[in-house]
């Protein structure tokens, strides 16, 4: 009686292993598009803190929130260097090229007003009712009042996902 000594392996012992493979590869692609999203949503709370920052020292000189647009009630694309935001008047203290600064002054309060981190130029600003990614957008309700809008891609901080509204009294 012969004996066969079968060096190798079978069929089916291949496709298990390239099964495994691949659904743990799949596993990985999942959590590494959650840590990103993750990522950009602790983005938009650091950059909306930051801005909220801004306003509050320009605030405490001026005894006043920035126009931020031509008019007052107007609300301007921030992040973007888009200055048609601003209406058919040149933005007055806050512009997304050119920071928050007191122009009489001269004092400027944040240098470059952060943009989004996944939208791109063709984005439409945030307002009520967006229900996806958008540019963050700053509206002047009153001297002592502002809006700043932006989204959030997963619940992050204890906010859920969705679109919120930071003003004076924090972030809502």
């Amino acid at each position: 009686m012969k004996i066969l000594n079968k060096k190798g392996f079978t069929l089916i012992e291949l496709l298990v292993v390239i099964a495994i493979i691949g659904l743990l590869s799949t596993l990985a692609v999942v959590a590494l598009n959650n840590a990103r999203l993750k990522a950009r949503d602790a983005k938009r709370i650091a950059d909306i803190k930051q801005i909220q920052t801004a306003l509050e020292l320009y605030y405490t000189e001026i005894s006043s929130y920035p126009i931020g647009a031509a008019l007052q009630g107007a609300t301007l694309r921030l992040g973007t260097g888009i200055e048609a935001d601003c209406g058919n008047a040149t933005c007055d203290t806050i512009s997304s090229a050119n920071g928050i600064k007191d122009v009489v002054a001269g004092t400027t309060y944040m240098g470059l007003v952060p943009k989004d981190p996944s939208t791109d130029a063709t984005s439409a600003k945030c307002a009520a009712g967006s229900g996806a990614v958008c540019d963050y957008a700053y509206i002047r309700t009153d001297t002592s009042k502002y809006d700043l809008f932006f989204y959030l891609e997963g619940a992050t901080g204890g906010l859920p996902a969705g679109l919120h509204t930071a003003n004076q009294d924090g972030i809502l």
